[in-house]
């Protein structure tokens, strides 16, 4: 299959899909929308998830479950084997403690992967998460070979190993954002009829962050447009933070009595 050639630096602001929507305005009452309701008339298709064989529901649940941010993780295995791999079960827990969330498929109902096993099995060597870059993607990439558990990704990768402050486990010198975490908490996830432990959870106490200077905006956050994060789509694909479009939060105390004249009093809210 022929592709067009990546093109570099193509993040910009717009406006929403629907910048004139006012509360309670339905979804086919503006274009975009009326388009978008036209592919109901193609019906729906309904999967039993209980009764789904188990490849074709991945497949499905991670093409829909989308974008979804990559953990590139570093740990070290009880007999010093150092690892890198990335995850895209993978998101923010909570701010205060700081936690982050990673899930790990199993290989097999007996067999953790490499990444879990060490994290359980080496909790004092800690781990590290960093983010990937466009311009590293490849390298991360290649490290979701299924290498033998002797054997270091990191070489494959081309990408740099840099000392940790608190953790034993490296990050990534090339990540402009990595964190160093510590094993909170594991949590074996069981099939609810056959008993079996199919994937293990892991919560990550997020001790130390480094982000580079160059990707802070003048607020102290992380601007998108210079930390060129991806993410991971279905099958083999990724994705890029490409355009982005500001829709702000609404306030009750800004925003209530209009809510109340245009809707009345139905409540919403969401997290």
């Amino acid at each position: 299959m022929s592709i067009p050639a990546f093109k570099p630096d193509s993040f910009t602001y717009t406006d929403s899909p629907n910048p004139s929507w006012s509360y309670g305005q339905p979804v086919a009452s503006s274009p975009v929308g009326k388009e978008w309701l036209k592919g109901e008339d193609e019906g729906w298709k309904l999967v039993n998830a209980e009764t789904e064989n188990p490849g074709s529901l991945y497949a499905l649940m991670v093409s829909g479950i989308v974008p979804r941010p990559v953990a590139f993780v570093s740990s070290i295995s009880e007999d010093g084997v150092e690892n890198l791999s990335p995850f895209s079960w993978f998101n923010m827990v909570t701010h205060s403690p700081p936690v982050v969330s990673i899930s790990f498929a199993s290989k097999s109902p007996s067999s953790l992967k490499d990444t879990a096993q060490n994290i359980i099995s080496n909790p004092s060597a800690g781990f590290t998460v960093n983010i990937i870059s466009e311009p590293f993607v490849e390298g991360a990439n290649a490290t979701a070979v299924d290498a033998p558990a002797e054997v270091s990704e990191w070489g494959v990768s081309g990408l740099t190993k840099e000392a940790s402050l608190k953790v034993k486990a490296a990050r990534v010198k090339e990540s402009a954002f990595s964190m160093e975490c510590e094993l909170l908490q594991s949590i074996p996830i069981t099939h609810p009829e056959t008993g079996i432990s199919t994937t293990t959870l892991i919560l990550g106490l997020v001790k130390y962050i480094h982000v580079r200077n160059d990707v802070l905006t003048p607020k102290g956050t992380v601007d998108p447009a210079k930390l060129k994060a991806v993410s991971r789509l279905g099958d083999i694909s990724y994705a890029r933070v490409g355009d982005a479009f500001r829709l702000g939060r609404p306030a009750w105390k800004d925003e209530g009595e209009r809510i109340l004249a245009e809707v009345g009093g139905r409540n919403g809210e969401r997290n």
